[in-house]
C-alpha cells in the first residue's frame, strides 16, 4: 500500500457519510461545493441520459451515484480503498455506476472508452499535477466533451503545488499530500495550453453565515 493511499484511507474515516437526504428531501443529489445544498448542479456537465462519466476521486460514491440513478453511464475511481468500501455499501446495487480502484493518470492511460464528461469534486484534479492529468482527460474526452472541476480557492500567494496535511492520532505527524492550487486566471491559461476550449474559472461565494471560503470552479470543452 503506498503512502498516498494510506494517506486517503486515513482521510476516510474522517469523513462523514453522505446524509439519507439532502435540504429538498432527494436520495441522491450532486453537489459541487463542500456545503451542503449549495451551489450548481448536475447540470453543469452538459451530458444527457445515457451518457458516459468520469468521476475522478468519487470519494464515497454519492456525486457518480446520482449521476447513475439519473440514467447516466456513471465511472467512479479512487485511490483509497475504504473510501470505495463505503461507496460500495452504500451504492453497490445503483444500475449504472461502476466503482474502481486506481489513480488518476493510469485509469485514463488504460481506460480504452472515451467519456462524454469528466469531473472532479475536491478530487484529483486538485491533487495530481495538472502537466500529467489535463492531456490524459483531454485524449478521454469525446469531441465537445466537457471538464469540470471544484476545489478549494488558491491561498493568496501560495500558488502551484503545495502541501496538504492529513492529521491522524495525537501523538503521531500528520500525513501530507501534494495538490495545485491556482487562481481562477492561471487556471485558464493553464487549460488553454493543453488545448482546452470555453475555460471559465471563477470562485462561488460561500452560502450566507460565518463562513468565508467559497469554491472554485472550473468548466472547459474538449
Amino acid at each position: 500500500m503506498t503512502s498516498t493511499t494510506i494517506a486517503w484511507d486515513t482521510y476516510s474515516q474522517q469523513r462523514p457519510e453522505r446524509r439519507p437526504v439532502n435540504g429538498r428531501g432527494e436520495t441522491t443529489w450532486f453537489n459541487w461545493t463542500q456545503y451542503p445544498d449549495h451551489g450548481p448542479g448536475a447540470d453543469m456537465l452538459g451530458v444527457r441520459v445515457g451518457a458516459r462519466v468520469l468521476d475522478l476521486g468519487c470519494g464515497k460514491g454519492g456525486n457518480a451515484a446520482h449521476l447513475a440513478a439519473t440514467g447516466m453511464e456513471a465511472v467512479g475511481i479512487d485511490i483509497s480503498p475504504k473510501q470505495l468500501h463505503s461507496a460500495r455499501e452504500r451504492w453497490a446495487h445503483t444500475p449504472g455506476l461502476e466503482l474502481h480502484q486506481a489513480d488518476a493518470v493510469s485509469f485514463l492511460q488504460n481506460d480504452p472508452g472515451a467519456f462524454d464528461a469528466v469531473y472532479s469534486v475536491y478530487g484529483a484534479l486538485w491533487f495530481t499535477d495538472p502537466a500529467r492529468l489535463l492531456p490524459v482527460v483531454r485524449e478521454r474526452l469525446r469531441p465537445g466533451g466537457r471538464l469540470v472541476f471544484s476545489q478549494r480557492p488558491a491561498v493568496e500567494g501560495c500558488y502551484g503545488c503545495q502541501a496538504s496535511y492529513i492529521p491522524r492520532g495525537d501523538d503521531e505527524d500528520p500525513l501530507v499530500v501534494k495538490r495545485w492550487d491556482y487562481e481562477p486566471e492561471a487556471w485558464e491559461h493553464l487549460l488553454a495550453e493543453h488545448g482546452y476550449m470555453d475555460v471559465h474559472a471563477s470562485v462561488l461565494a460561500a452560502p450566507p453565515g460565518k463562513r468565508r471560503v467559497g469554491t472554485l470552479i472550473v468548466t472547459a470543452r474538449a
